[in-house]
């Protein structure tokens, strides 16, 4: 078996300081690449920062013989954004990988969460993909070629208690990557999403030590390594990934009914009526656009 090699790549891994992101920077950095290992080096709720978590990555990747420099730009603005790429480029000259990491966490129910708490969550992990993605695109562009992994999260497609601003910024994730693979086909740029979940410090209080030990961070990095690879030819795909499972999910459109056209007006009480048939999953498929959505509007024309 052919090994997968990133020899003469380019990787970028946002908060790759520690948990995951670290993983991803060894990973990568073992197989050949060339890596930017960004972390602004504050603590989970987002607050402070500091050089020592990106500066001791790059250490431990070039003690191991492999190639990294460090970034300690916040992700959250467009200036860290494009600070992130440029690094990369005055460094190794290119940018072929970009994995999209860096995320904080202030759970709060709803009514205990204020302004301040939601928009430094969406900023880092919604803005912050957009901000770092958008500066790596162009440079992909140019060149021809890219591969984007961006990071949501099983709470934002499935729902759970008391992460109203984390939730909502990993939905919105999904959407970026939607039109990131849309507008990066034509240039051999794709772009997909993965839901991991391993033990970090994101999760290291609220999982058992026993859980947490089958969680390893290293389970997610191959998953993440394929999709990074020019092997992969797949784009705009979610991927659940913890402990070695690796399953594809998707947002689906069933065909569900036509009531009626232009011509009359539909009433509440025929919805009502088909009820059963609107809300069934049965031949559901997931869609590439929203213009694929009109195919269930053909018996309206």
């Amino acid at each position: 078996m052919d090994e997968i090699r990133f020899d003469d790549q380019v990787v970028v891994v946002t908060g790759a300081g520690s948990g995951i992101g670290r993983a991803y920077a060894h990973a990568f950095a073992g197989r050949g690449a060339r890596v930017v290992v960004n972390d602004l080096g504050g603590s989970r709720d987002g607050t402070g920062g500091a050089h020592g978590a990106a500066d001791t990555v790059v250490e431990e990747i070039r003690q191991n013989g492999g190639d990294a420099v460090a970034n300690y730009d916040s992700v959250a603005t467009m200036e860290g954004g494009e600070s992130i790429i440029r690094r990369a480029e005055e460094t190794f000259g290119r940018v072929d990988v970009l994995v999209n990491n860096a995320g904080v966490l202030r759970d709060k129910s709803l009514l205990k969460m204020t302004e301040e708490d939601w928009d430094l969550v969406v900023n880092v992990h919604l803005k912050g993909a957009f901000c770092v993605t958008r500066a790596a695109f162009a440079l992909m562009k140019k060149n021809g070629y890219g591969r984007i992994i961006n990071t949501t999260s099983g709470s934002g497609l499935y729902g759970n208690f008391g992460q109203a601003a984390y939730m909502s910024a990993k939905m919105g994730v999904v959407g970026l990557m939607n039109s990131v693979a849309t507008e990066g086909a034509r240039y051999n740029i794709l772009c997909n999403t993965i839901a991991p979940v391993a033990a970090s410090r994101m999760t290291d209080d609220v999982m058992p030590p026993e859980v947490l030990e089958k969680l390893k961070p290293e389970f997610i990095a191959p998953l993440v390594l394929y999709l990074a690879s020019k092997e992969n030819k797949e784009t705009q795909m979610i991927f659940n990934c913890a402990a070695g499972w690796f399953s594809r999910t998707a947002v689906c459109c069933a065909p569900g009914i036509c009531l009626g056209d232009a011509a009359r007006t539909i009433t509440p009480e025929e919805v009502r009526e088909s009820w059963e048939t609107i809300t069934s999953l049965e031949d559901a498929t997931p869609l590439n656009s929203v213009v694929d959505s009109f195919q269930f509007l053909t018996p309206l024309f």
